[in-house]
């Protein structure tokens, strides 16, 4: 038996940092986000060689372990070590031999939630072989625990409810990690018209988001007025886009993205480089709306709205200085799974 999942990238539109604590333990964040046409894969296979063995497409990597309750951690397959060790603990309690095989279909480290995508499609893949009776919130939640819990790493919450709930949601995020997901109905003809609006460039700089995450932390518990005065901002500003995009009203969702990516950059020197501030004023100076860099910044895709007859001049521009663009589209399903006998 064979099992397979996949899960959703997203792009964050407004509010993204909100959802990171102490902010949203004290505040309450408020983030706005869509799903793309972009996917993490993930095939599981059940073994009997008393074997646990892991392979990643994207990488090129491939490890293999004896079976065993517990995986050890060291810097190789980390993200699938944790999900099996939690649903070993959890709910098998027993070792198991299988083969899983991943694949994500944007780089790593691109501002699209890329691992927490991962997780979300690796405990769809165990809930599929097992039948566990998973809802939406129970996926998104283990895959929360797994990431920031079981292996430490820095980050908020948005990045694992987008994949499990896919389509554009606003997402509501509170103390105790509590997190109230609210889809939004968008007409047809919005979506059309926003997908007609976005492209994305590829910076080609892989970056980790735990350094700037960990400034943000850092001074949102030493109770910094200007720093906290600029995520108040940024929830506003989700809070904006929300009524904008269910209007239709592509312009202001433009306006409201650009005003977040100000905001965004002031909260530090690491969320903007040389090389984006290249691409956003080239992209700019050829008639773009608004740039935003997708993620916590520093690097990976750089979000851009067009007035659609400007777009293929403005990606000629940048891909002229060394960027890859690519149109996006954009999922309204989350993490899906099925089998073949």
């Amino acid at each position: 038996m064979i099992y397979r999942s996949k899960a959703p990238l997203r792009i964050g539109l407004a509010g993204g940092g909100t959802d990171v604590p102490p902010y949203c333990d004290e505040h309450t964040g408020y983030v706005l986000n869509a799903s793309l046409n972009m996917f993490v894969h993930c095939t599981l296979e059940l073994t009997s060689n008393k074997k646990i063995e892991f392979s990643s497409g994207d990488l090129n990597q491939r490890v293999s372990y004896d079976s065993s309750t517990i995986l050890p951690f060291d810097g190789k397959f980390d993200l699938h070590k944790a999900v099996y060790n939690r649903i070993v603990s959890e709910y098998v309690r027993i070792p198991m031999s299988f083969k899983l095989f991943s694949y994500s279909e944007a780089p790593s480290g691109s501002g699209l939630g890329g691992s927490s995508t991962l997780v979300v499609a690796i405990i769809k893949a165990f809930s599929e072989c097992l039948d566990l009776s998973f809802g939406v919130y129970d996926i998104a939640r283990l895959a929360y625990i797994v990431e920031r819990k079981d292996l430490g790493w820095k980050g908020g919450m948005q990045d694992q409810y987008a994949a499990t709930f896919g389509g554009f949601n606003f997402m509501e995020f509170s103390k105790e990690s509590r997190v109230v997901v609210n889809p939004l109905s968008l007409k047809n003809w919005i979506i059309n018209e926003f997908e007609a609006h976005c492209f994305m460039a590829f910076t080609g700089i892989s970056r980790s988001s735990s350094e700037i995450i960990d400034s943000h932390s850092q001074s949102i518990l030493k109770k910094d007025r200007y720093i906290t005065t600029q995520m108040h901002n940024l929830k506003k500003d989700a809070i904006l886009m929300k009524k904008s995009i269910l209007s239709g009203n592509i312009t202001e969702v433009a306006s409201i993205l650009d005003n977040s990516w100000h905001s965004k950059k002031s909260l530090s020197s690491l969320i903007t480089n040389p090389l984006i501030d290249k691409v956003i004023k080239a992209a700019k100076l050829a008639g773009a709306m608004a740039c935003k860099v997708s993620g916590a910044g520093g690097g990976g895709f750089v979000l851009i709205i067009v007035e659609p007859t400007l777009k293929a001049s403005v990606m000629n521009t940048i891909e002229e200085k060394g960027m890859k663009c690519m149109n996006i589209t954009f999922s309204n399903k989350g993490v899906q799974s099925w089998r073949l006998d």
